[in-house]
């Protein structure tokens, strides 16, 4: 079983029990809380101020063309698709299960502008400068070649475009590195290398211009654009 493979079952489970992840991923259910607090040393108001770090580089009044790369099951981002009624949405995961569960949410918030595509960021099935947004929320550090990730998004990105999102850095919170070496790697969520807050931006700032990165304990938050042609 290759990399891929491994993360594609570990993220099989989560999907499967999406209550749990759900709950964990907005710090919403009492295991959730738990688990955030533990692992994260996050609070409630953390979470919420993170998630809308990540987002806040999105247009109010967005009309353009999105992409969402991982979507996982859609509980961060359906409450904003829901006010861009206007924009063209395609949301992307590597997992089936979990982008079942963001279907499903989908159909049931009644998105009818958010397409499906079941594929992996690092080989990413679209033209070059296709999306005027590309987000992604907490995915960084899972994939497992994450050069070809950022090499693909800076691709599909049109000239002017913007990326934004967040994931996990090393080096900010010693609990939750510890957790991350210890169980995350191990039970296949997570995968090294890791970026720091430093190297983050020193990254970003290689290829983007505006370039905005700031973090909430180990969670980066960043969003930047790709300079005009």
């Amino acid at each position: 079983m290759d990399r891929h493979d491994e993360i594609k079952a570990a993220y099989r489970s989560l999907g499967s029990g999406a209550s749990f992840y759900d709950g964990m991923i907005t710090c919403t259910t009492i295991v959730g809380r738990a688990v955030c607090k533990i692992v994260w040393d996050l609070g409630r108001h953390e979470s919420q101020d993170y998630l809308y770090r990540a987002l806040s580089a999105i247009p109010k009044e967005f009309t353009g063309r999105l992409l969402e790369a991982p979507v996982g099951t859609g509980v961060l981002t359906a409450p904003l698709y829901k006010t861009l009624p206007h924009a063209d949405i395609t949301c992307l995961d590597y997992s089936e299960e979990m982008m079942l569960r963001a279907q499903q949410r989908a159909k049931n918030n009644c998105l009818s502008n958010v397409s499906f595509v079941q594929g992996d960021i690092g080989k990413l099935p679209f033209a070059d400068n296709t999306f005027d947004i590309v987000l992604s929320l907490n995915g960084f550090h899972a994939f497992p070649d994450k050069e070809a990730a950022y090499s693909e998004v800076f691709r599909v990105l049109k000239f002017g475009g913007c990326l934004c999102g967040c994931f996990y850095i090393a080096g900010e919170t010693p609990r939750t590195d510890w957790f991350i070496r210890h169980i995350y790697e191990r039970l296949g969520y997570f995968t090294p290398p890791y970026e720091t807050a430093e190297s983050l931006k020193k990254r970003l700032e290689q290829q983007y211009e505006a370039v905005e990165v700031s973090s909430v304990k180990s969670i980066a938050c960043f969003a930047c654009r790709k300079e005009l042609k």
